[in-house]
């Protein structure tokens, strides 16, 4: 008896081709979408695969600024500003998740959004603010990754922040070869800011009974209460805000609102990793400073200079060598990712394109000018930190609301919970703002 004939061969079709995919359907031919070939690869290399977005993000969280307020925090302070630390990372971690559930749902970023929903005045004024927050972060990865080359090969400062933009453009021209080229660059700079403060907090051994009272919320009068807005500045990083739904956006095409289910999964696991390790690098700078530095004479430390040398002076060379590498890498990555994420802020408020180069002109102005001129570069970037705080509700209100609107979201609005700890961290940032303004004035 012969045996019926084999079924025909039918070759998935470009991802994002839908409606040949619709077409092959409705002739009964099983297509797979691009997240079931993703998946039918296993389920560790699918999860591999998929993380990224967060770990860019995450780089922003440990730049150069993180290091001045911590360092700050914990000489003047010792752990008592632990706990600030600890909430401006979960509140990082619920807001960047934010960010990539919008990307991922709607296959548009943020400030596209903005655009699009709200009034020209409004997405004009949004670009203008962010531009400033920009420029902010440009003086505090320009000065940390200056810092880092002086520290440790003795460059001067400004042409050490020259190289630094030429280090930054190179990490970029990976971006341009390739989001994946991009995103493991990011993710191994990562990991060297994190092996370096593992290094640095397995040597000193912190005090764990009094890093356990530092969790227990409280300040101590106004200069420890504009270090915390400083550290939230830090961790809490507008820009990325923006970035991370440019980064998840269109990056595996979802099906139907199962898969977008399925890749929000996904998400949040790149989330929790990423921003738990920058969370614990945050931990580890600030233990450090504290257990080293929280002394009648090293409490008035106030630059990172300082700190590197009596790091080397108190724990040895290696010590302070891991923490200037450190610095170096978080300045260098921290940079490209402020790049990108000027690029979709520009693009997304006022659809308009520029020169890559123009655009990393002008946003390291501000920071080249401080090195020209001599500012102490700790002072600046702390200043830059309290700066970028300011810059945090402009991000996360237009976020909190888009997530939480079932027209935008459809089936994947946020839940009632979600919403209100979404809202509590927005206000809670932009009551601090206002609380510092009001005593900075009054005295």
């Amino acid at each position: 008896m012969t045996p019926p004939p084999a079924p025909p061969i039918v070759t998935p079709v470009l991802e994002g081709a839908e409606g040949g995919q619709v077409a092959l359907r409705e002739r009964g031919l099983e297509v797979l979408s691009p997240l079931e070939k993703l998946l039918a690869r296993g389920r560790l290399r699918a999860t591999l695969a998929m993380l990224g977005p967060a770990f860019v993000a995450a780089v922003a969280y440990v730049d150069p600024g993180n290091f001045a307020t911590n360092i700050q925090g914990g000489a003047k302070y010792g752990f008592l500003l632990l706990w600030v630390v600890v909430l401006a990372n979960l509140m990082a971690m619920l807001i960047q998740f934010l960010s990539a559930k919008l990307g991922i749902v709607t296959d548009h970023n943020l400030p596209e959004l903005v655009r699009s929903r709200y009034p020209r005045a409004v997405s004009f004024g949004m670009w203008i603010q962010a531009e400033i927050m920009a420029m902010s972060t440009d003086i505090a990865e320009f000065l940390g990754a200056a810092l880092g080359l002086n520290l440790l090969f003795g460059v001067p400062l400004l042409p050490a922040g020259l190289i630094t933009a030429v280090i930054a453009f190179g990490i970029l021209e990976l971006q341009r070869r390739g989001f994946r080229r991009f995103e493991i660059a990011i993710a191994a700079l990562l990991g060297i800011i994190f092996a370096g403060f593992v290094y640095e907090t397995l040597r000193i051994s912190p005090p764990a009974q009094d890093a356990l009272k530092g969790l227990i919320p409280g300040l101590d009068g106004i200069g420890s209460l504009y270090l915390a807005v400083g550290i939230i500045g830090a961790t809490v990083m507008p820009h990325v805000v923006y970035l991370h739904s440019a980064l998840t956006n269109g990056r595996v095409p979802a099906r139907d609102d199962g898969e977008r289910r399925r890749l929000l999964r996904f998400g949040r696991l790149d989330v929790i990793i990423a921003l738990g390790l920058a969370g614990i690098v945050n931990v580890a700078m600030l233990a450090m400073a504290a257990t080293l530095f929280h002394t009648p004479a090293l409490s008035g430390l106030n630059s990172i200079q300082q700190a590197h040398s009596e790091l080397g002076n108190l724990v040895g060379g290696g010590a302070a060598l891991m923490f200037a590498v450190a610095l170096l890498a978080s300045g260098t990555s921290s940079s490209s990712v402020g790049t990108f994420a000027g690029q979709v802020v520009m693009a997304g408020f006022i659809n308009v394109r520029i020169p890559l180069l123009v655009r990393r002109a002008i946003t390291m102005m501000p920071a080249l000018i401080l090195l020209a001129v001599g500012v102490s570069p700790t002072s600046a970037l702390v200043l830059s930190q309290v700066v970028l705080s300011f810059g945090i509700p402009f991000a996360v209100i237009p976020l909190v609301m888009l997530t939480s609107n079932r027209k935008v979201m459809g089936v994947h609005v946020n839940r009632l919970p979600t919403t209100l700890l979404a809202w509590a961290c927005a206000l809670l940032i932009t009551g601090l703002n206002v609380f510092l303004i009001v005593q900075q004035l009054a005295g």
